[in-house]
């Protein structure tokens, strides 16, 4: 019996050792102590970074830090002063913002705009719509909005018709509408991760897996939020391939502007096919259609960018391209050698949400892709 109990107690640990769970190591996240930012000092706007945290860590720690006491405020409404330029600079900057922050959902969009106004309307960042947006886009850490500078703009591409939604939630809230549950919160961030500054700030809504602060004492009630927001908006260069407000240069073709739909065109057609210009109205008989003779002074990706362009937000649009004048098409359906000659086209049909196309081809003959997909069937 002792030789067993001196066995046993030999091999009892060696088995709970070996065969013991393994130990999970979790990280605490660490509260910083408040501080209070007197009204006579601006409030620092500090870079993004985040606690080292897992997921359900940083949750449960999200969890536990309350909803700050007293009366949460809606913001007052805001309108944008500015020409009509100037408006759809900040119109397609506040669209891209509510868009890459809360993907294609109104509740979460109107939220993060009602941020970036709130944003605009304090003296510790930057006075413009677009300016707020794309504040410290040139660093690769120190931007406030992350899609701005990691890529997300070239990485992804919405849909049409998922801009238009985001470019009408902008609109309405740049023309007066208020999201009031997240009052005037100046920061947000999703429940699965921790800032560093969240600290300093009052906690005050939750929508969806996004939580809303507001900066603690003075700089987070309503009489910090009163200044003017500047019209004057920056061009932004990321944002050239979605918005026509924040190219530069010519226009797409020279002196050619895009007729709006239904707009009759009046200037007289020139009587050769020499002389021939792009035409740049849909089919008097389809209005989702356009038959364009393309400029040789454009490259070939904007031609596709062209097409964007006159189709704007149908759901239905055809834009199909001549090099040679004398073989552009002219009406609806093509004959066979018109098909054949055919330089360019792009094919969009959002019709069926479950089935959405939208493809742009060149003949490749003409103009060399990289991409075999990019070639018409010859």
């Amino acid at each position: 019996m002792v030789v067993v109990i001196a066995v046993l107690a030999i091999v009892l640990p060696i088995l709970l050792i070996r065969f013991a769970p393994p130990l999970v190591r979790h990280h605490v996240a660490r509260s910083a102590p408040q501080r209070v930012v007197p009204a006579a000092e601006l409030p620092p706007v500090e870079p993004v970074a985040f606690q080292d945290l897992e997921p359900d860590d940083a949750r449960a720690f999200n969890a536990s830090v309350p909803f700050v006491d007293g009366p949460n405020p809606a913001a007052r409404p805001f309108k944008l002063a500015g020409d009509a330029l100037e408006r759809a600079r900040a119109i397609d900057c506040l669209a891209s913002a509510v868009l890459y922050e809360a993907g294609d959902e109104p509740i979460g969009q109107r939220a993060v705009a009602q941020v970036v106004i709130n944003r605009a309307r304090h003296p510790a960042f930057p006075k413009t719509i677009c300016g707020v947006v794309f504040q410290g886009a040139e660093r690769a850490t120190g931007c406030q909005f992350t899609f701005t500078c990691d890529g997300a703009l070239v990485r992804h591409h919405w849909l049409d018709v998922q801009w238009k939604r985001a470019r009408d939630v902008a609109t309405a809230a740049l023309t007066g509408a208020v999201y009031k549950p997240v009052g005037y919160a100046t920061h947000y961030h999703t429940n699965w991760v921790v800032p560093y500054w969240q600290s300093s700030l009052d906690k005050i809504a939750a929508v969806n897996t996004h939580l809303f602060f507001r900066w603690t004492g003075w700089w987070g009630t309503p009489p910090a939020f009163n200044r003017q927001v500047s019209p004057d908006e920056p061009i932004i260069a990321q944002l050239a391939p979605y918005s026509d407000a924040h190219k530069t240069g010519t226009d797409l073709i020279a002196g050619q502007p895009v007729l709006p739909e239904g707009t009759v065109d009046q200037t007289p057609m020139p009587t050769t096919a020499a002389a021939t210009a792009p035409t740049l109205r849909p089919l008097a008989s389809d209005p989702n259609t356009y038959l364009i003779t393309l400029d040789p002074r454009m490259a070939a990706d904007e031609y596709a960018e062209l097409a964007l362009k006159l189709c704007g937000d149908r759901p239905y649009c055809k834009v199909m391209g001549w090099s040679d004048a004398s073989q552009t098409a002219t009406a609806w359906p093509l004959l066979p050698a018109q098909m054949t000659t055919m330089s360019f086209s792009y094919l969009r049909d959002l019709r069926d949400a479950a089935h959405p196309f939208d493809r742009t081809v060149w003949k490749c003959a003409e103009f060399r892709r990289a991409d075999p997909k990019q070639c018409m069937k010859e």
